[in-house]
């Protein structure tokens, strides 16, 4: 049945991704002693960023915290959706960052070497400042 109420399928929404441990890691307030705490306070402050975007990507967009390690067990909440890497969180945000195609996306890291990695599969980065509440 073919549709005819003249709606067209919405384009996806830029994607944002956000290198958990990184952003956790980039401030010294004992994030250490609790990981999986630590990353669900992040999650929760991610969450306005879903609206109304970052500098570089306005919002909407989807956006997707990588978890890995100690921080497994944090769930998605509306805004944010958790992914946990099955390995090393850098292929993992790699590999996303891939198959974004191509819509925008921004990844949130300061790893040196992931940035170079996300910015090969045309992915833009941003530091952690940029999603500090």
């Amino acid at each position: 049945m073919t549709d005819t109420s003249g709606a067209a399928d919405a384009p996806p929404l830029p994607l944002l991704i956000v290198d958990g441990a990184n952003v956790v890691g980039s401030v010294p307030d004992g994030w250490w002693r609790d990981r999986r705490g630590a990353a669900e306070r992040l999650r929760d402050r991610l969450v306005p960023f879903a609206r109304s975007g970052v500098a570089g990507l306005p919002g909407p967009l989807e956006l997707v915290l990588v978890v890995e390690g100690a921080a497994r067990g944090v769930a998605s909440v509306a805004g944010v959706r958790v992914e946990e890497a099955p390995g090393s969180g850098d292929d993992h945000i790699a590999a996303l960052a891939a198959a974004a195609g191509d819509r925008p996306c921004l990844v949130v890291t300061a790893d040196r070497e992931l940035r170079r990695r996300v910015q090969e599969h045309g992915a833009q980065v941003t530091g952690p400042r940029s999603v500090r509440a």
